[in-house]
């Protein structure tokens, strides 16, 4: 049986986001192995009840599972060479027929390893994060990390043609190895549409990671434009307050929103469905991103969505159809985007949620994600 290894940044991504295609992959006749690193800070906030990080058992008990120690925004030369060796020595133990990276640090140190050892390899760039906001240094150097490191990629998946267009525009890739994909795709069974409790106000939410470049402010900022004029508003928080970023929202920044009225905090959640059903409307008014799987996920559901017009973001709205499209960093202007939605219909926006749910399964649907992968793998197999 041949052996494929999924490789992640921190097991609790690789759970939430790649069992479904192990699963398909398994299906389809392969040994799936998972390779991440574990994150207890993160585990913690989804599970506080248990000790450890309760995704990296959960993928051990499901299959095999080994570990390798990330540091996921760290920039210290020395760490990262010993991620590079951790990644050597862990695929040099497997002998993988082939490996799919996803997430920088897999992508770059992981494929480099991968050379070394002669396996073919297939990444997945789902959106380039902050360093590619905020042009330096570091920037350029991350550029020359991919240069050298996808040239031993047998294939790299983009998640929306901007991105691809970057990497081919500053000769990180050839043209010839890259391909788009629609995201990572959505479960549209699992997310689906459900009915709201009728007795709830009209909600709007948020899911994302409480970082700046996820257009956190400029919610807050629109929220008191909108709260004077819609006191029965209600806005909500959904994600993981993640310290290992540079641009994490300070608990007590947090902790004083809550405090003046302008949201709910949710925290973090695994049955995110539930959540997402009794919301109105779903908003991500991110700087960048691969293709956001909160907005597929709303989508899918049949919410409507609002959204920056940015690379990755803008390919899940089609504006005025399933939803609306505001300017990045502009908190007035998606104050604006509240005011529209709300001055909708009832029926009206549950027209806008049907054109958003055919959407997905036109454009998303995660099987396509996994066919292709599927097929990828057998086109390295010869």
């Amino acid at each position: 049986m041949k052996k494929v290894v999924i490789a992640q940044n921190i097991s609790f991504y690789a759970w939430h986001m790649r069992l479904n295609l192990a699963k398909a992959l398994r299906d389809a006749g392969y040994e799936v192995i998972f390779v991440s690193s574990s994150d207890p800070f993160i585990a913690a906030q989804h599970a506080p009840t248990t000790q450890g990080d309760i995704y990296s058992q959960k993928l051990d008990e499901m299959f095999e599972y080994h570990e390798v120690a990330i540091s996921r925004k760290g920039t210290n030369p020395l760490t990262d060479l010993k991620t590079l060796y951790a990644f050597y020595r862990c695929y040099q133990a497997i002998q993988p027929d082939v490996i799919l990276h996803y997430t920088a640090k897999p992508n770059i140190y992981g494929t480099l390893a991968a050379r070394k050892l002669g396996i073919p390899v297939i990444n997945n760039i789902a959106g380039l994060g902050t360093l590619f906001i905020k042009q330096g240094v570091l920037t350029h150097l991350l550029k020359q990390l991919y240069k050298i490191s996808q040239q031993g990629a047998q294939r790299v998946f983009f998640q929306n043609p901007d991105d691809r267009q970057l990497f081919i525009d500053h000769q990180l890739i050839q043209p010839q190895q890259s391909a788009l994909l629609p995201g990572s795709g959505v479960d549209l069974e699992r997310f689906k549409p459900r009915p709201k409790k009728q007795e709830e106000g009209f909600t709007f939410l948020l899911i994302a990671r409480l970082l700046k470049d996820k257009g956190v402010m400029e919610y807050i900022d629109a929220i008191r434009a909108i709260k004077p004029n819609h006191p029965e508003v209600r806005f909500s928080l959904l994600g993981a307050i993640d310290e290992a970023n540079k641009t994490a929202i300070d608990k007590k920044e947090l902790q004083s929103w809550i405090d003046e009225g302008l949201v709910e905090y949710l925290g973090v959640q695994d049955d995110v469905p539930a959540i997402i059903a009794q919301s109105d409307c779903v908003v991500l008014p991110s700087y960048r991103e691969g293709t956001p799987r909160s907005l597929l996920e709303a989508a899918a559901m049949a919410k409507p969505i609002i959204t920056t017009n940015a690379v990755g973001c803008k390919e899940v709205v089609d504006d005025g159809v399933n939803g609306y499209l505001c300017q990045i960093k502009d908190a007035n202007d998606l104050a604006k985007q509240f005011k529209k939605m709300l001055k909708l219909t009832p029926k009206e926006r549950q027209n806008m949620g049907k054109k958003g749910r055919e959407k997905m399964r036109r454009e998303f649907d995660e099987k396509i994600v996994f066919q292709r992968y599927i097929d990828t793998i057998k086109e390295l197999e010869g």
